[in-house]
């Protein structure tokens, strides 16, 4: 029964990565809900909190397109274990600083630069492998388990902080990083454990090493031919970018929102750390929904109508955010923009793993997460900077309102992306 509906749980090999994927990401999760508390209560200014989003994504902007290039010469999952180690180090690095009693911003935001030029590698190579691991046909199954994974832990990792922030006052969130750093050694042993066939690695469109720099060149410039000359994936890219560069950097104010927009008298910093967990539990828990109904409808062919009901859904979350001065009503709404975002990005995804050929994967890949992720520093800069002059709410109606009408006018001039089945 599991089988026929969740297809790559038949690969060994992807049952063994999910579940240790799954191990780490909570870990993930505690350390991101953690350290924007942990750099809100140093410095009580939400211009920080933009800050570290900024320093955590520039790598982004420039490291993952030529990383696209790169990782198809490489072994994909010598190079996703190389990154995951990196990863686990900043981890441990950030717990140290915590737990001594050292942290400062400026270790923080530093950190965040290492683990960003990290990710921005890693999940390229960790995506362009996923078609090694169960094939082209289990691929749309295995992109919505992942994002189950994902979303998962986003719900179980804010829980798990929590308990750490109250019971250690002063140095919770160290405990919450060594967590972390522990966990990122189980994905690794994961790794070692799975072996992709020689087959499938030739299927997926394994290219040799790269040559000389001409030739990285001329790999770059097929993939951005490509993406041109394909509409579908060009728009969808374009799509991509507006919410990266607007939307996300407005969930990094989450600790200005649960500290000030939403105070209640009497608070007191457990009561404002309960507030802030349960704020990113709640768009987890979207999230996770968002994700769950992907893995059970992933032989749906409509996948255009999926995506753009997940971006208006996401957009309209925004302005209920910069609305609301309620907790009993943010939370719902968090949940909704949860559920808005997965349902966009995973769909998106799928789309543009479907349609790409295999020699071009990573290249597109590498260019639809910078369109989504390169972007951001300077929508944290941005949002940063309204929520600072102005307040949080008024840079969630900023963003909602850009969103939503970026959206409307691609949907109402190219009918075409909503109508996408595959």
């Amino acid at each position: 029964m599991m089988r026929p509906r969740f297809p790559a749980l038949a690969s060994r090999d992807f049952r063994i990565f999910w579940i240790t994927q799954l191990i780490s990401l909570i870990g993930t999760w505690m350390q991101n809900t953690v350290q924007a508390y942990l750099a809100y209560r140093i410095t009580g200014q939400p211009i920080y909190l933009g800050l570290i989003g900024v320093a955590s994504s520039v790598p982004s902007l420039l490291f993952t397109l030529p990383g696209g290039v790169w990782v198809e010469g490489l072994d994909k999952r010598k190079t996703v274990i190389a990154f995951q180690a990196l990863m686990m180090a900043q981890a441990l690095a950030l717990a140290c600083l915590t737990l001594t009693g050292v942290v400062t911003i400026w270790w923080i935001t530093g950190l965040s630069f290492v683990l960003g030029a990290a990710n921005s590698i890693e999940i390229t190579a960790r995506q362009a492998m996923m078609v090694e691991v169960v094939g082209k046909a289990g691929l749309p199954n295995a992109i919505a388990l992942n994002s189950t994974a994902f979303n998962v832990a986003r719900v179980v990792g804010p829980a798990l902080s929590a308990p750490l922030l109250l019971i250690f006052a002063e140095r919770g969130e160290g405990w919450a990083f060594l967590l972390n750093g522990v966990s990122y050694l189980v994905v690794i042993l994961g790794l070692l454990a799975i072996h992709p066939k020689a087959a499938d690695r030739a299927a997926a469109g394994e290219h040799p090493a790269i040559a000389s720099p001409n030739d990285a060149l001329a790999r770059f410039r097929e993939g951005q031919r490509y993406i041109r000359q394909t509409t579908l994936i060009g728009l969808i890219i374009i799509m991509a970018a507006v919410p990266g560069l607007l939307a996300f950097p407005v969930i990094q104010q989450i600790p200005a929102f649960a500290r000030d927009v939403l105070a209640q008298p009497g608070d007191t910093d457990a009561a404002v750390a309960a507030r802030n967990s349960a704020m990113v539990t709640a768009q987890g828990v979207g999230a996770l929904l968002a994700a769950t109904m992907l893995a059970l409808l992933s032989a749906f062919r409509r996948k255009g109508c999926l995506m753009t009901a997940g971006q208006f859904a996401f957009s309209i979350a925004l302005l209920g955010i910069g609305l609301s001065r309620n907790i009993a009503l943010t939370l719902p709404i968090l949940t909704l923009f949860g559920w808005g975002t997965v349902t966009a990005l995973a769909t998106s995804n799928t789309i543009i793993q479907l349609v790409t050929p295999n020699a071009l994967r990573g290249r597109v890949i590498s260019t639809y997460l910078w369109a989504l992720q390169g972007v951001a520093p300077f929508g944290s800069l941005l949002i940063g900077w309204i929520a600072q002059t102005w307040d949080a709410p008024t840079a969630a109606l900023f963003s909602g309102l850009a969103c939503l009408a970026t959206h409307i006018v691609i949907h109402l001039k190219t009918p075409t992306v909503r109508r996408f089945e595959g």
